[in-house]
């Protein structure tokens, strides 16, 4: 299995508190020395983690640019999780909250879409191993810290996945432009998965067919649509609402 890069100070502060070992080395900015980069560069010196201080361009070519806050570092690849996991992470909480994206192919989204995850106690996001984005640097990145520590699960069959989830009580919410009621006015309490499409496509057929109930997020102006990831963050924490 290859080596991954992450970069940023949240994404390598995640793997340091949730598994340090998976650093292979990291580069630092030559001369830049700030309040956040420094403690972080000490404490990863403490566990012998070996540190090399590179020029601006060299670290920009590493990332193509994007935006790393003067650390990058390559680590070996965190837990993978497939379908024979779920039963674990379900079996953390009484009334777990799960993600299902179909679809979302853009590593930006999935990193938003992670970070929302974590922020509402979910135990875990679903995808499909076929369409969907890699969790790549970028999603990384943009997860900020969460996509080290929210478990992503792979799946094979989407639709055999979401069975199985309500064969263990799971009630399954998808969000389609089309349902008849909206996010406001539907049942987001108890074991809950909420399925969020592909963004222009939505749901596949096969995924819509699936779900329990369909629900809609209102929209007062003149565009159709929200981002995925802002989305999903409504989604989400109406359900935080409503179950708190």
């Amino acid at each position: 299995m290859s080596n991954d890069m992450i970069f940023g100070i949240h994404a390598v502060k995640a793997v340091l508190a949730s598994d340090p070992v998976r650093f292979i080395e990291v580069f630092v900015l030559k001369g830049r020395e700030d309040d956040r980069l420094l403690p972080l560069i000490t404490e990863l010196k403490d566990l012998g983690i070996t540190i090399q201080e590179a020029g601006r361009k060299a670290l920009d070519d590493k990332v193509d640019g994007a935006s790393h806050q003067g650390i990058i570092a390559r680590v070996r690849p965190g837990k993978q999780y497939n379908e024979n996991n779920l039963d674990d992470l379900l079996a953390t909480t009484e009334n777990p909250l799960l993600l299902i994206l179909d679809g979302v192919t853009d590593p930006h989204n999935l990193g938003a879409c992670l970070r929302n995850a974590d922020a509402a106690g979910a135990v875990a996001v679903i995808v499909p191993k076929d369409r969907s984005a890699q969790l790549n640097a970028t999603a990384s990145k943009v997860a900020c810290g969460a996509a080290e520590i929210m478990p992503l699960v792979r799946v094979t069959n989407l639709a055999r996945t979401m069975r199985a989830l309500q064969d263990k009580g799971v009630w399954i919410v998808g969000t389609a432009g089309e349902a008849t009621h909206d996010i406001y006015h539907s049942k987001l309490t108890g074991p809950l998965a909420i399925v969020m499409g592909a963004e222009g496509e939505g749901m596949r057929r096969l995924t819509r067919e699936t779900c329990d109930d369909l629900i809609k997020i209102p929209m007062a102006g003149s565009v159709s649509s929200l981002n995925v990831s802002v989305a999903t963050g409504i989604c989400l924490f109406e359900a935080v609402r409503q179950r708190g």
